[in-house]
C-alpha cells in the first residue's frame, strides 16, 4: 500500500519505492528509504503529506512523495 494511506503508529517495511527521478531516488537511500527498511508513520497532514521516522530522524513527506513509496 502506498505510504499516504498507511496507518500511523505501527512499525512497516519499505516495500517498493517509485520514483523514476534517479537524483530524488538517490536521496531517499540516503535518507534511510531502502528496499525492506524500517519506519513508522508519526502523522498523515489533512493535504496528504505525511511525518515519518526512519533510522530515527523524522521526515516530512509531500502527498506525492507519499504515494510513490509502498510500504507494508
Amino acid at each position: 500500500m502506498p505510504l499516504a494511506i498507511a496507518p500511523t503508529d505501527t512499525k512497516l517495511r519499505i516495500a517498493k519505492l517509485r520514483v523514476s527521478d534517479q537524483r530524488l531516488l538517490q536521496r531517499l537511500r540516503e535518507l534511510g528509504f531502502t528496499d525492506s527498511g524500517e519506519l513508522e508513520i508519526i502523522s498523515h497532514d489533512p493535504n496528504g503529506g505525511s511525518i515519518v521516522l526512519i533510522k530515527g530522524t523524522r521526515l516530512a513527506l509531500d502527498r506525492q512523495l507519499s504515494s510513490h513509496i509502498y510500504v507494508c
